[in-house]
């Protein structure tokens, strides 16, 4: 019986020795595939212009010059980091990176669809690619010409999406041949709301194109039947002042605050657009489904950390979550320029990891990366509308997705 039992402490313990040994490779790789530091640029003229950060200070951007082929073509990455939707948590990021460019990193990574390695990014390795910093916590929409004295915080997202275009279009944008707008989570969002906007600003015989990354937040109540989400980007719009930001087709016919919901703007979109976005996005599970609040017991906490924890009833509520989902997708309307990854996995924002971007062992949907559906999305040699079953059928979903994916909100 002794031997019985030091023979399962020895397979135990083996198995956890390999699965450390796995998720150490899988770190490796990543770590070696965000090689690219690239240096941030911090654009003083901005602040004569009013466009800067919650804190006053002047917005920041990372850009790697293209090469070759891809020396007359763009990617505009908008980062993400949530919003914030009254004066104390605006208040809490004003000593952050997300509200000062005086707190960011000197240096970003690159990786994923910003990788500069044609093995990990093979259609846009080459390109000039951009990530403009997120310092404002109001998706690049807000335009507020006082500054609060007694907080002196400033919102003034709009201004600084348009400063730094300027300054791209500056910096050669305005010959580009080919141009990618696009953006994780909070700037996948901004991606929808500024694509249009965006592709005015480029010469008429460029090919603009607009891609947003876990941007389509659905307008959903949550499971205690409350429309927090509707209050909450009501409130992000009326303090950063988004209205006059926010899509005119759709600010004519809904209140404002309902104009920060994807599925009421994107049929207007005369941009080509894709969305990328999981079915259980767990970002949206996190905060909108199951929002702040709504569940004082702590009922959901296993199974919002990973959805193999949730338990059946769980798992039909996030079944309804994505039949939701997919309900709300089709505000994209059929629209032969639009086209979409919907994959089942349990993640939030995708293009920018390597792990999900392309790999050996990245996610797949009708047998495709999203770099091999975005490509072929923009060489516009497939439309690429596609729609994952549910869970738990797609064995390709990256595991340990938190550990990837946790700088993003």
């Amino acid at each position: 019986m002794l031997k019985v039992k030091q023979y399962i402490i020895f397979i135990i313990k083996r198995r956890m020795v390999t699965r450390f040994l796995l998720f150490f490779v899988c770190l490796l790789i990543f770590v070696t595939t965000e090689s690219l530091l690239v240096n941030i640029t911090i654009l003083e003229s901005a602040v004569a212009k009013g466009a800067v950060c919650l804190d006053g200070t002047p917005p920041a951007y990372h850009l790697d010059r293209g090469s070759g082929t891809g020396v007359n073509n763009w990617v505009i990455s908008l980062e993400g980091g949530g919003w914030c939707q009254n004066v104390t948590l605006c208040l809490a990021r004003k000593n952050t990176r997300l509200g000062s460019s005086a707190k960011m990193d000197h240096q970003l990574p690159f990786s994923g669809m910003m990788s500069n390695d044609p093995n990990f990014n093979p259609e846009f390795y080459n390109w000039n690619r951009v990530s403009v910093r997120y310092c404002d916590g109001g998706s690049f929409t807000g335009d507020v010409e006082a500054i609060d004295p007694g907080t002196g915080l400033h919102y003034r997202g709009a201004r600084i999406f348009k400063a730094i275009m300027e300054e791209l279009l500056a910096q050669g944008m305005n010959t580009s041949q080919n141009a990618i707008l696009s953006g994780c989570s909070a700037g996948g969002l901004a991606t929808i709301l500024h694509c249009d906007n965006f592709g005015t600003l480029l010469p008429n015989n460029a090919k603009v194109k607009c891609f947003s990354d876990a941007g389509y937040f659905i307008h959903l109540n949550d499971i205690s039947g409350k429309p927090y989400i509707e209050h909450y980007f009501n409130d992000v719009v009326t303090l950063h002042g988004s209205v006059k930001n926010l899509p005119p087709s759709c600010t004519s016919k809904l209140k404002p605050g309902l104009c920060f919901f994807p599925e009421n703007v994107a049929q207007q979109i005369k941009t080509p657009l894709f969305i990328i976005n999981a079915a259980y996005d767990h970002w949206q599970v996190r905060n909108i489904l199951v929002a702040p609040g709504t569940d004082p017991k702590g009922t959901w906490t296993s199974c919002k950390s990973n959805i193999k924890n949730c338990t059946p009833y769980q798992l039909t509520v996030l079944q309804g979550f994505r039949e939701d989902f997919l309900k709300a997708l089709e505000g994209l309307g059929r629209s032969s320029t639009r086209g979409y990854y919907i994959n089942s996995c349990f993640s939030h924002c995708q293009s920018q990891q390597q792990a999900y971007w392309f790999g050996l062992n990245s996610p797949r949907l009708f047998n495709k990366t999203i770099a091999e559906a975005v490509r072929d999305w923009f060489l516009e040699t497939d439309q690429y509308r596609h729609i994952d079953c549910p869970y738990p059928c797609d064995k390709t979903c990256v595991d340990a997705t938190d550990i990837i994916t946790s700088q993003h909100i």
